[in-house]
């Protein structure tokens, strides 16, 4: 008799598996992919710079709608982020590439071409960096503006807890003065609006944002408001994790607390196999709730909805 050896799981069952999963999708959040035409218009002007944007590299499911629309969030400082966040689509890695000088300019150029009147910058976490990308924010910033004078820029950041400073004793290494000298390079730039999300509650940071922070993030909003009060600031959540009704109003309660003006909420959907599964699916009348919960409780701007993503319509008003 043939012994019999463990087997992995072969790509036709993996496939099978995710296919399922895509099959099981609630209807509400089929939409179509959007006209090629229009997206391959947005995608050659960004590959023609070698630059990156999130709707991308986070496999966005409205770029369709937004690459219509002619927008995009770019995505600053590569394609290679140095946590590992187990909810996200975008590569990981400990030595991403080193920044191109040119990418401030290209940005600019892209903003320019695409004819934008609101644009939002984003980028993936640069623990490697002396300033976590702080300075390549507020510069990316400058140079829309040269170029684009009327154009309007949002920033989304990480949390800037990294890089020079970083040790094993984490607050007693002067990480967190650091980490306010960063967050006031982006904020003297004069963005729009400063986002920074809390992904999801307080409860499942570990699993879901490894090497961030619940109250590290709720501060980052509470530091923007101490140097520049006049800068609307937002943050979001992706529901779907696990988490309950009463740990998402808490949630919203802590970003009120710390002056958070803007609240998205959206459903979390799976990448691939390697990420984690969705626990539950919100129905929209669940995120239209919540986000006349949210509006009762003071913010300014809210979207709500199982396909909202952090910079979904940013530049409109309510």
């Amino acid at each position: 008799m043939s012994r019999q050896t463990p087997q992995t799981p072969t790509v036709k069952a993996v496939a099978a598996q995710m296919r399922g999963e895509i099959e099981a999708m609630p209807e509400w959040l089929r939409r179509p992919v959007g006209k090629a035409s229009e997206l391959s218009q947005v995608q050659k002007i960004i590959k023609q710079r070698q630059i990156h944007t999130i709707c991308e590299e986070g496999r966005c499911p409205n770029r369709g709608e937004c690459y219509a629309q002619k927008t995009a969030t770019f995505l600053l400082m590569g394609p290679t982020c140095t946590r590992a966040c187990a909810f996200c689509q975008v590569d990981k890695g400990h030595s991403p590439m080193p920044l191109d000088p040119e990418e401030p300019n290209k940005v600019a150029e892209a903003v320019q071409l695409l004819g934008l009147r609101y644009a939002v910058l984003t980028s993936v976490a640069r623990d490697d960096l002396p300033d976590g990308g702080a300075g390549w924010f507020a510069k990316t910033i400058a140079q829309i503006r040269l170029l684009n004078p009327d154009t309007e820029v949002e920033v989304l950041t990480p949390d800037f807890w990294g890089g020079m400073g970083r040790s094993s004793e984490g607050e007693k290494s002067g990480l967190d003065e650091l980490q306010r000298q960063r967050i006031r390079t982006v904020v003297e730039a004069k963005p729009a609006c400063y986002n920074h999300n809390i992904e999801t509650v307080r409860r499942l940071q570990g699993p879901v944002r490894r090497g961030a922070k619940y109250d590290r993030s709720i501060e980052v909003l509470r530091i923007v408001k101490q140097y520049d009060p006049t800068i609307p600031t937002k943050s979001g959540l992706m529901l779907g994790h696990g988490e309950t009704e009463a740990e998402i109003v808490e949630a919203m309660i802590d970003l009120r607390d710390a002056k958070c003006d803007r609240l998205t909420l959206g459903q979390y959907m799976r990448p691939s196999l390697d990420h984690l599964p969705v626990r539950k699916y919100w129905t929209p009348t669940e995120f239209d709730r919540f986000g006349s919960i949210a509006r009762e409780m003071g913010f300014e701007r809210v979207r709500s909805g199982p396909l909202v993503r952090s910079s979904y319509h940013a530049g409109e008003s309510d």
